[in-house]
């Protein structure tokens, strides 16, 4: 049996999490990619400054991005092998970048503040974990951006991380942490970021291609089922892969997802996704948890099983 680095990552994560009083310390590793992406923006992403040159400044920050993720973690993870630290260094320093744990426990207040019938407390707990305008929300709103939240955070919070990991020891799992921060910051299509952030969404979205189908068929697996939904929907979303995941839980459960959203006030008519109810309830979201916990499980299973068949991931 080889080293299991994702495995023990997984285990980490799921027992701690990223501790509130660590982060209170010294904050998360992406806030580094977040100091390095919001300079760059503002020195870089000038509107007087011609599209075709910020697209290029733009390009040169992710380049940037790639070499302190990627660049960085080569030298740790070469430096843990000369000093007999190995895989249980790298399983250590890749696990703030899993976000099992943090996942859940920012769900979970959601769906007990709707099962007490406070739907201030919901809707404050469901803005803190998505973009969209939050205070007109109705109870079933509010479950339901719980629900794709969960769907699609399952893939870049987890399912993709492992999976770079798993490719590219800590120099892929950081390289794809930073390209996914830079894409939730300047991958907008609005006009102050369509330029600038032309790279980092591209690239985004070129490392999520594999992970996100592979989330996809893991909550269609735990939740029993979801399948048609999933081949017939999966390219609603605007995002090439935000949809799979979203698919397939809304199969899985018998919901209909997505639609129209309010940001900043202004209304975005996108697609339903599934074909069942939209009036998403508590025991909706209780059950999407459900079937998330059943996916990590699974992508605890798929760890194993590289421990045991594939190559290892340290030095």
């Amino acid at each position: 049996m080889v080293e299991p680095v994702a495995l023990v990552a997984l285990a980490i994560d799921a027992v701690v999490g990223w501790p509130a009083g660590l982060y209170r310390r010294i904050g998360h590793p992406v806030g580094l990619f977040a100091r390095i992406i919001d300079r760059c923006e503002r020195r870089w992403n000038r509107p007087d400054t011609p599209p075709g040159m910020r697209r290029a400044l733009g390009v040169l920050t992710v380049v940037l991005l790639l070499m302190v993720a990627a660049g960085g973690g080569l030298l740790l993870q070469t430096a843990l092998g000369e000093l007999h630290l190995g895989w249980i260094g790298v399983a250590l320093l890749a696990w703030p970048a899993l976000a099992q744990r943090s996942l859940y426990d920012h769900v979970v207040p959601v769906a007990q503040a709707l099962e007490r019938s406070d739907l201030t407390a919901a809707r404050e707990a469901v803005g803190a974990i998505v973009g969209r305008d939050t205070a007109a929300l109705d109870r079933h709103g509010v479950a339901r951006a719980a629900i794709e939240s969960l769907a699609e955070s399952f893939c870049d919070g987890i399912a993709a991380p492992l999976f770079w990991l798993l490719v590219g020891g800590l120099p892929g799992i950081w390289a794809y942490k930073a390209i996914n921060t830079a894409d939730s910051m300047i991958g907008h299509r609005e006009e102050r970021w369509r330029a600038f952030g032309w790279a980092a969404a591209r690239l985004d979205d070129a490392l999520n291609l594999a992970p996100a189908r592979i989330a996809a068929l893991l909550l269609c697996l735990g939740g029993g089922g979801g399948w048609r939904i999933l081949w017939r929907d999966a390219r609603k979303h605007a995002s090439p892969n935000a949809g799979w995941t979203e698919a397939a839980m809304a199969g899985a459960l018998g919901l209909r997802l997505a639609g129209p959203i309010a940001y900043d006030g202004v209304v975005h008519h996108k697609d339903w996704i599934g074909s069942g109810r939209a009036d998403a309830t508590a025991q909706d979201l209780r059950q999407a948890l459900a079937i998330y916990r059943r996916a990590c499980l699974m992508l605890w299973i798929i760890a194993a099983v590289f421990a045991v068949l594939g190559g290892s991931i340290a030095p």
